[in-house]
């Protein structure tokens, strides 16, 4: 041999050693055929033979690593389920073998739980084909399972965009503006779609101002297709009730359908504002009571012209009125219970005046509920102080408002649908000529 041959030989690594099959052996009395037994060592496979107690009694992880369970077809082929599930827990993924020596009838039940099996005779070259068959074909099922998941994965997910395309259907594309007004929207779901919902609409020929912020229970796909539901019996109603409304005031003088109040506010959409939140209320306990779903909501029904607000707030979180003035900031507190929890309750209206230089800041709970890394809330407190430290109004306002949520939420995950609207009356510029 010369010297260069002797060289390559030391050089080249050896062969990596195969890894040894790690086999459990079910059987309730420890019995394990011989020739199987035998066929296994000269597998050169690491066997381990357990009863089904012993290894659900063990501790979690005690029960070692395991590729192949090979299950006694005497045990029941719910045990040997419960053998596997606990594997599975365990982070492992094992190949399920029922094996009979002479039962051959038992390997039935095992077969239609999905066990693979290995029959006699138990010689080492047959039981290494067929074991090894076993583990392709668990393997490739695996893969297809996992092709099957994904690609229902995908299915679902497209099934959400489309569900969030549809509800922002139902979100107005455009806000409509009166002059002098200011009216912005930040909507921000915590996952593809949400439950909270805007609108924002015109009433009375034109007259009113329509402002709706609500809140349906829980997330998710559920809740968007009550958001939806809710939100078009809102609209619908209001605007037929609005039109009635005009029609009785034009016959009978628009005086006729203002009421005088202790604060002398007008309460021309009154009707239609009444008509929409309790006829959704009924039809929602009339007809869906069982599925559990309500909302809150803030309704507000606005004069562009005087800066009269009348308002339902359905168990809402109270909208908050900051004045230009630095005066104390006003709630609008609920007016009557959420929308969709009891059947012919009563809806009270609510009155307040927006001033020029004011701002309504109407939002839902997940401004307040907003969660800090540490598990805090950022509270209605620390909102208020915000709201009337910001420099800006409308647009401005909520840009602030953002940022100091972003900030207080820091990486933790957003856990709630989030909505503000702003109500700004641009105050009058001043005369420079004075």
């Amino acid at each position: 041999m010369s010297q260069t041959q002797t060289e390559t030989r030391a050089d080249t690594p050896p062969e990596p050693r195969q890894t040894r099959t790690k086999v459990l052996l079910l059987d309730e009395h420890h019995r394990v055929p011989p020739e199987l037994m035998k066929a296994l060592n000269g597998l050169d496979a690491d066997v381990r033979v357990r009863t089904p107690a012993e290894l659900l009694a063990a501790a979690a992880g005690a029960s070692g690593e395991t590729e192949v369970v090979l299950a006694s077809a005497r045990l029941s082929p719910s045990t040997v389920k419960a053998v596997t599930r606990r594997l599975v827990e365990e982070g492992q993924n094992p190949t399920v073998v029922a094996f009979a020596e002479h039962e051959l009838h038992l390997l039935g039940g095992h077969i239609r739980a999905g066990s693979d099996y290995l029959v006699p005779p138990f010689y080492p070259e047959l039981v290494r084909a067929r074991l090894r068959n076993c583990h392709e074909r668990a393997a490739f099922s695996r893969t297809l399972e996992d092709v099957t998941a994904h690609a229902e994965l995908l299915s679902y997910e497209r099934e959400l965009e489309i569900g969030r395309e549809i509800q922002g259907g139902f979100l107005p594309d455009t806000l409509p503006q009166f002059d002098g007004w200011e009216i912005d929207v930040r909507f921000r779901p915590a996952r593809t779609v949400a439950g909270d919902f805007y609108d924002v609409f015109e009433l009375v020929n034109r007259r009113r101002l329509a402002l709706v912020v609500a809140d349906v229970c829980d997330k998710g796909v559920g809740a968007a297709l009550f958001m939806a539901l809710i939100r078009s019996l809102l609209r619908h109603t209001a605007e037929q009730s609005g039109l009635q409304n005009l029609i009785a005031a034009d016959l009978l003088g628009e005086a006729s359908v203002w009421e005088e109040h202790s604060r002398a506010i007008p309460v021309v959409g009154a009707t239609p504002l009444l008509n929409a939140v309790v006829g959704t209320n009924n039809y929602l306990t009339r007809n869906h009571i069982r599925q559990g779903y309500f909302a809150t909501m803030f309704f507000g029904v606005l004069d562009p012209v005087t800066g009269n607000l009348v308002y339902i707030n359905g168990g809402h979180n109270p909208p908050v009125l900051v004045g230009s003035d630095g005066s104390d900031p006003v709630f609008l507190e609920p007016t009557g219970p959420a929308v969709g929890v009891m059947p012919d309750v009563t809806f009270s209206l609510g009155y307040a005046q927006i001033s020029p230089g004011d701002t309504l800041f109407i939002y839902t709970d997940g401004v307040t509920e907003a969660r800090a890394e540490s598990g805090g809330f950022f509270g209605e407190e620390a909102m208020v102080e915000q709201l009337t430290a910001a420099a800006g109004r409308g647009e401005e306002l909520l840009d602030h408002m953002d940022g100091v949520l972003d900030e207080f939420v820091g990486a933790a995950e957003q856990s709630d649908d989030i909505t503000m609207m702003t109500v700004h009356w641009r105050a009058p510029e001043p005369d420079p000529a004075t």
